[in-house]
């Protein structure tokens, strides 16, 4: 029999466990800084909390909260659809990118195995042990890609997205999961070399949870490549983009036939009312996701010359909102320490296969928690 996982395993696979830091260390979630999430740490946008408020309310503007959301999200598929010029059949909204990554498994175990690039995130695996899928690792080489940072009139912006190094499959009926930036590295893949792999697979997920964060990010994603390739399925995530993590609203691209299955195999409702009626205002906030961009573009090059300076840890430079961090001696103390003294949480690096004892993953945060992240580094890895 499988035992469920408890708290602390959970925390070690995603992070982000904010209440049960804040019982072990005896204080209010608030007085937490949470590295261990990749969020934006301003948000969510004053727009969506205006339209929650009025959801709120009730009345004939409330019916999200007291109604059964529309089965078919026909209003949620329409705005997303309009925000990348595709088609609404092509679109499915899920309970945030992990629901979809289960059914996306369920295609892959049915496909053949599932080739997973190592280190990598851990829910996939999550998802494909629910329907027996075969895994196949595939590890990337150490040290891992790095993007190059260039300082330009503008700020930091990635200068090169990398090739991706993923070889052809063993045999015809297998499946590839890709991050776009990968996770945990930060690395930002060049989306020709990812569209050359299409064709090698019997079925490509490519998670862009992290992409719209990513400054000039989506000339990279694969969302257009869809209509004209069956076999792939873009999933995107709007946790990360606007901070609501905690209203779970994500959305599949691929092919209508392929959606239309997904859609007989789950639940009838799996996004909440709320979500969906601010969903289509959340998709259209270009002027948010600018500013997200420039504060990735701004605060993730200085965090990295910040952290590059401490003797004995190495930062990886990223495209993400995220550093990859390894130190010369392992870190799980140190990890340990921020918490118990300065209430800081730091990305545990074990659930990543690949890494182990001597890695860190850092959430990057405004100029104010980098700042006291900074402090408590440099006070601890001095012992």
């Amino acid at each position: 029999m499988t035992s469920t996982p408890g708290s602390h395993e959970l925390e070690l696979r995603h992070g982000g466990n904010l209440e049960a830091a804040a019982s072990r260390l005896g204080c209010q979630p608030h007085q937490v800084l949470d590295a261990s999430a990749s969020l934006v740490p301003f948000g969510p946008p004053a727009s969506l909390r205006r339209a929650l408020r009025v959801c709120l309310q009730g009345g004939a503007a409330g019916t999200a909260l007291r109604d059964y959301p529309d089965r078919s999200y026909s209003r949620l598929r329409s705005a997303i659809a309009a925000h990348h010029g595709i088609d609404p059949a092509a679109v499915l909204p899920g309970n945030g990118a992990a629901e979809l990554f289960t059914w996306a498994a369920r295609e892959a175990a049915a496909a053949g195995p599932s080739l997973l690039p190592e280190p990598g995130f851990a829910d996939y695996r999550r998802a494909l042990a629910c329907w027996d899928g075969a895994i196949e690792p595939l590890p990337l080489p150490p040290p891992f890609p790095s993007t190059q940072l260039l300082a330009g009139r503008h700020g930091a912006q990635p200068a090169w997205a990398c090739p991706a190094p993923f070889p052809a499959p063993a045999g015809p009926g297998a499946a590839l999961w890709i991050t776009n930036p990968h996770n945990p590295s930060g690395q930002l893949w060049d989306r020709r070399s990812l569209e050359l792999l299409l064709d090698r697979f019997a079925l490509v997920i490519v998670d862009e949870a992290f992409l719209p964060l990513v400054p000039d990010g989506e000339r990279h994603s694969l969302v257009p490549l869809v209509p004209d390739h069956p076999q792939l399925v873009v999933i995107r995530s709007l946790t990360k983009l606007m901070a609501i993590a905690g209203l779970r609203l994500g959305y599949a691209v691929a092919a209508p036939a392929r959606l239309q299955r997904w859609q007989g195999w789950r639940d009838p409702w799996p996004v909440n009312g709320l979500a969906a009626a601010v969903g289509p205002l959340v998709i259209a906030d270009r002027r948010w996701q600018q500013r997200v961009q420039r504060w990735v573009a701004r605060e993730g090059p200085w965090f990295h010359r910040q952290l590059d300076g401490l003797p004995g840890l190495s930062p990886q430079a990223a495209a993400a909102n995220f550093l990859l961090m390894r130190g010369d001696r392992p870190l799980l103390e140190l990890r340990e320490r921020l918490e118990s003294r300065h209430r800081i949480l730091l990305r545990d690096c074990r659930s990543f296969a690949g890494l182990g004892e001597c890695w860190l993953r850092i959430g990057l945060q405004d100029r104010r928690g980098n700042r006291r992240i900074l402090r408590a580094l440099r006070c601890e890895w001095r012992e």
